[in-house]
């Protein structure tokens, strides 16, 4: 056996090892989509005096962390996102009401002298706790000056709480205290006032045994106001916290439930056995040995991936289960590339046998391979950058998934199929004939180019279709796009949408929109507060009993425009990478060919959510982005044949080079097809509400982009080629043989 089949082995076996090894002691990271709890984003605003940048915002950062901590939350996770952006997950916590209050709150506390009673028409008095008006000299002392802050109980002060303060500069407190003590007892300027985010929050007088001029010594007080426990601690949760250096707004908010979690974790595990088990199927009906072998490293690839989530500390979402399951597809397609270039090795040459047939399906797939992986990095790396929330989770498990499947079908399936491929025949490893699609269509031999005009005028009207549905339709945008509050909730019962409109109707919001699927119930308003959402909740309960909270998203308007924004411009970047990657790797007719092909892939999915109704949003992006990486994956493998074959067939009319390399790849285009399709079914059945829509953009956009290889990319470039006047590329340089350390056989 030579070095690199014992090399590659020896990877493989070293891979695997790690990846159980890491599976199985190291703990994954969920996000709160699958284990619940409550996820806010803050975005820092520009004040009078400090300007909202990357070292304000870490400073708020280190704020929300300590009062995070004091509020006993396990296992907090607070991020900077951006430069102004902060990211809060509060697992467990399923009424964000009393965290966003709390650890929001922007907590702008200072300590000022009283002057007096306001005079009227002051329009820069406070008024005090009793509603007196009250005129307040500068501040003395700001929340960067407190040290410490909690709540006590002290019999001598009755039953009330009160919160005990410390200060950082001993002497400015008692400067202050000082000159309060030289009034007379009663009158309002022996007073000092606490001022929260322009509220006077207390106003004690200073006791009468402190000497005038001498003021409180020591450096610490006590805030009296006949406090309850919990509004004494919370109270010293924020003077503890310290001052935010800069107001926060809270321009997202997500809560989940855990058992909707759960199901979630449930629904994706049995789409993902499923998924895995149909394909399995398939490929080893299609490829038999090989396909076995390939399934055997597609269970490789499901560890190494799952292993990589959990060693990079990744966080693992309801998208990025739908994005784990999904890269099963684009590991199977690595194998059928494989095998069908095998399968056409060994028809031109059968004296060489399966092993060298094997080894240069390998050599010869691997350009369509690599190519297929660069631009789903690329929509990955996109949904990572632009997109927020559980989405990112998308894409980072999509990028760990596609360099997964390189690994399973370049290492592992070589690795185990060519030492076999060499001890069994042709028709027992599977790779010995051409296969029934192969066959039905050499046997047919269409001439899919000679119509081309009519394929181009169908695509035409296919995207003249899109364009009136979403003329007369419009796009059912999402939260995360329009700004907004969408809350569901799980009933007892089976609850019709009228019903529930009524109620919701009832309760003040007669503009929301309300759905109703079995015990669960939709409702979909405007940026409501979450104290509205529980007036909401406890309108459904008392109509219909037993209703639970299961989500709630909160999306800012400025925040929605972004994201719409955003989502434009992933797509437009999205086109236009491909479009100079495959320009630079191909030919610029051929790139731009794609793109326009892609064009009519968007716009058969775009359509038929139009006309369909169905939701947009960030799961939608994913979608769409996906869908361009493997319509572009497709194409890739069409043009890679083209140009090969151009460059032997230099003599040959372009169109019946075209026509020939879309008829040769149809066997794994088919294949491929399939084996995604499955994935998708699976999910669409077994992934709930929440993956189906995503699953049906999948699958309209895969057939459309399947389709639109062949009757668009294909006449397109056919077309464009008659503008280009670069010559056709050179034929490859023939490789000189390799032979194998010990032995004169040639490979």
């Amino acid at each position: 056996m030579s070095r690199a089949p014992i090399w590659r082995a020896a990877v493989a076996c070293a891979l695997v090892i790690a990846a159980f090894l890491l599976t199985f002691t190291v703990p994954p990271r969920l996000g709160l989509d699958l284990r619940g709890g409550t996820q806010l984003v803050f975005e820092a605003r520009d004040s009078a005096t400090a300007k909202a940048d990357a070292d304000a915002t870490d400073r708020a950062l280190d704020v929300l962390r300590r009062r995070a901590d004091a509020l006993g939350v396990t296992d907090p996770t607070l991020v900077r996102s951006g430069e102004r952006r902060i990211i809060v997950e509060l697992p467990g916590v399923l009424d964000p009401r009393k965290a966003v209050d709390t650890i929001g709150k922007t907590a702008q506390l200072s300590f000022h002298p009283v002057l007096g009673p306001a005079e009227q028409g002051d329009t820069k008095a406070l008024r005090d706790e009793s509603g007196a008006p009250l005129s307040l000299g500068p501040a003395a002392i700001s929340g960067d000056g407190v040290t410490d802050a909690s709540e006590r109980s002290d019999p001598q002060y009755g039953p009330s709480w009160f919160v005990t303060v410390g200060f950082r500069d001993g002497a400015a407190w008692q400067r202050l205290t000082g000159t309060a003590a030289c009034e007379a007892v009663g009158d309002p300027k022996r007073r000092v006032a606490i001022v929260l985010d322009g509220e006077i929050i207390s106003s004690p007088q200073v006791d009468q045994g402190v000497p005038c001029k001498t003021g409180i010594p020591g450096g610490s007080t006590s805030i009296t106001g006949s406090f309850t426990h919990e509004e004494a601690r919370d109270l010293a949760v924020l003077i503890k916290g310290g001052a935010l250096p800069v107001p926060l707004t809270l321009v997202e908010q997500r809560t989940v439930g855990p058992t909707l979690g759960a199901a979630a974790i449930e629904a994706s595990a049995q789409a993902g056995i499923a998924g895995v088990l149909l394909t399995a199927v398939f490929i080893v009906a299609v490829y038999r040995l090989s396909g076995l072998l390939a399934t055997i490293a597609l269970a490789a690839y499901g560890l190494i991936s799952y292993a990589a989530l959990v060693a990079l500390g990744a966080t693992l979402t309801l998208p990025g289960l739908a994005g784990f399951v999904l890269a099963i597809g684009m590991a199977v397609d690595a194998n059928v590339l494989v095998f069908e270039r095998a399968r056409e090795e060994y028809a031109q040459a059968p004296q060489r046998g399966l092993r060298a047939a094997l080894q240069r399906g390998f050599g010869n797939a691997w350009s369509a391979v690599a190519d297929s992986a660069v631009t789903t990095l690329l929509a990955a790396g996109l949904l990572f950058w632009l997109a927020s929330g559980p989405v990112r989770g998308f894409g980072v498990t999509l990028a760990i998934g596609v360099l997964a499947s390189l690994v399973s079908a370049m290492v592992i399936t070589r690795a185990l199929a060519q030492p076999v491929a060499g001890r069994v025949g042709p028709r027992l490893s599977g790779l010995g004939g051409a296969g029934r699609v192969r066959n039905w269509v050499t046997r047919r031999d269409p001439a899919l180019m000679a119509r081309r005009k009519v394929w181009l005028a169908g695509a035409a009207v296919l995207v003249a279709a899109a364009v009136a549905g979403l003329w007369t339709q419009g796009l059912n945008l999402g939260v995360e796009f329009t700004g907004g509050r969408i809350v569901e909730f799980a009933t007892g019962r089976t609850v019709s949408a009228e019903a529930a409109k009524q109620v919701v109707t009832e309760a003040g919001y007669p503009s929301a929109v309300v759905q109703a699927s079995g015990d669960a119930v939709s409702v979909r308003t405007g940026p409501i507060s979450a104290a509205e959402v529980a007036a909401v909740e406890q309108a459904l309960d008392a109509r219909f009993g037993d209703v639970t909270k299961q989500r709630d998203e909160l999306i800012g308007p400025s925040l929605g425009e972004e994201l719409r924004r955003n989502a434009l411009i992933a797509l437009c970047v999205a086109l236009a990478a491909q479009l100079v990657y495959l320009a630079v790797r191909f030919r610029w007719t051929f790139g731009a060919a794609t793109v326009l092909a892609l064009v009519v892939d968007v716009a058969a999915v775009v359509g038929a959510f139009a006309w369909l109704g169905k939701p947009v949003d960030g799961v939608f992006l994913a979608s769409m982005l996906t869908i361009i990486g493997y319509s572009i994956n497709d194409k890739v493998v069409v043009f890679d044949r083209v140009r090969e074959m151009w460059a032997a067939r230099r003599g040959e009319p372009f169109e019946r080079i075209v026509n020939a390399a879309i008829l040769q790849t149809v066997p794994r285009t088919v294949n491929t097809g399939l084996g995604a399709l499955f994935i998708l079914a699976a999910l669409a059945v077994f992934g709930g509400d929440s993956l189906h829509d995503f699953a049906i953009a999948l699958i309209v956009g895969i057939v459309a982009g399947t389709a639109s290889s062949a009757f668009v990319a294909g006449p397109a470039a056919i077309g464009l080629e008659r503008l280009n006047r670069r010559p056709p590329p050179e034929p490859a340089k023939p490789k000189a043989p390799r032979r194998r350390e010990g032995s004169g056989a040639v490979v």
